[in-house]
């Protein structure tokens, strides 16, 4: 895998970490509400589904490219919809990041963790992001070098940026100037899911 695809990689899988959604919601809640270690519990456990689901969808795809690439190609160009779907949604968002910063109730950390890892494997969201994600590297499963890169990168990358989230969350100014920049960063946000939605249906 080269640089440029695995920065490409990259982009996708940070956008759509940083994509509002009740992701965000449940490791804010967390964070606000137990703590430090309750947000991270939340955030790692969130980002330890996210792995799974990206070996899953990444062995799932890489079969249906072998069995059936027309059907392949629908699913991708179903992908690039979805990723145009969020990116105008982010576009017409009010302040989404902002949204949804609020706090929950007192809960364990191992209570925490299993919000975390839930939220991660049974969000539909997530998995019609993977699909969009995957159509376009799942060819570059074939060797077990990518494979671990193509795996490793939405988990890491999805355990930073919820850590970041939790981090800030412990700095009731920095909230405030997240909170005042909610809508640029919707907006931005939107701006490059569309170019990267036009991108997998050219790709198709």
């Amino acid at each position: 895998m080269t640089l440029t695809v695995w920065l490409s990689l990259f982009t996708i899988c940070l956008l759509g970490a940083m994509s509002p959604g009740p992701s965000l919601a449940i490791v804010a809640r967390h964070a606000l509400a137990g703590g430090r270690k309750n947000g991270l519990a939340t955030a790692w456990a969130h980002a330890f589904g996210i792995g799974i689901y990206a070996f899953i969808t990444l062995i799932g795809l890489a079969v249906l490219l072998q069995q059936s690439p027309l059907l392949f190609k629908y699913i991708s160009l179903a992908g690039a919809a979805y990723l145009a779907y969020l990116g105008f949604n982010a576009l017409r968002s009010k302040g989404g990041i902002a949204a949804k910063l609020e706090a929950g109730e007192d809960t364990t950390i191992l209570q925490s963790a299993r919000e975390g890892f839930l939220i991660s494997i049974f969000s539909p969201k997530i998995a019609l992001f993977f699909i969009a994600l995957f159509s376009q590297f799942v060819a570059l499963g074939n060797e077990l070098s990518n494979q671990v890169i193509i795996v490793a990168t939405p988990f890491v990358i999805d355990g930073l940026w919820y850590t970041f989230i939790t981090l800030v969350l412990s700095h009731s100014l920095v909230v405030d100037r997240i909170r005042s920049k909610a809508v640029l960063i919707d907006r931005l946000s939107g701006v490059v899911l569309i170019l990267l939605a036009i991108r997998v249906a050219m790709m198709a």
